[in-house]
């Protein structure tokens, strides 16, 4: 129903949840179930709000210079397109993903708030704005590492993926692992969810998992 909504009104759906739930590949299963194209941009904790619009690679300008390169007349040459141009620019609607961005600076979501309203921005280095063709399908993913600011999440959807329950869980692994005996996986499973209940323990999981990359199973 949170991707239905996004999608109808043309509004960014934000997904939390622990690490390993599902949040990321939410947005590839919506990029396939409506066979559109995927653009992914992945924040760290040095990300910056620019470089999903575009970056101007001075470094590399200068270096050509240096040996005399013809490329330097032009400084279109040196625009790197970021993720949300590439995703402007697309033939038709697609899916932007815009994964795990509390990683990044508080100010980080406040900073993307105009183009993602507007569906444009503007390049000072040529002198150009650029417009999205098609208004993308955006889906968000947070960690809950740090909150978001109130003005962000006012322009959001929002939906929470809870970590599965037992009987769930043994669907996911047989789903993977068909051929996995039952009496092993449910003896694994409990013992994998009494620990989770220990009181004290269920944060240091959860840390474990953001680590791995993957579920605590």
């Amino acid at each position: 129903m949170a991707v239905n909504a996004a999608v109808i009104l043309a509004r960014p759906l934000l997904i939390k949840g622990e690490p390993g739930t599902g949040k990321t590949q939410l947005a590839l299963q919506v990029a396939q179930a409506l066979n559109r194209p995927l653009f992914e941009w992945h924040v760290k904790s040095t990300s910056k709000a620019q470089q999903g619009l575009y970056e101007y690679d001075a470094v590399s300008r200068l270096r050509d210079s240096q040996l005399g390169d013809t490329r330097v007349a032009h400084i279109r040459n040196y625009i790197v397109r970021g993720k949300l141009w590439e995703a402007f620019e697309s033939e038709v609607q697609p899916v932007l993903l815009i994964d795990k961005i509390d990683k990044a600076d508080i100010e980080f979501p406040n900073d993307l708030l105009r183009e993602l309203d507007r569906m444009e921005f503007y390049v000072y280095e040529t002198r150009e704005l650029v417009r999205a063709r098609h208004r993308p399908i955006i889906i968000i993913t947070s960690n809950n590492e740090k909150e978001l600011p109130d003005a962000f999440l006012r322009r959001c959807f929002f939906h929470y993926i809870r970590f599965p329950d037992e009987k769930t869980m043994t669907r996911i692994v047989g789903v993977h692992y068909p051929r996995l005996k039952r009496e092993l996986l449910a003896e694994a499973l409990g013992a994998f969810y009494r620990v989770r209940d220990m009181p004290g323990l269920k944060k240091n999981l959860r840390l474990r998992s953001c680590s791995t990359g993957s579920s605590c199973c």
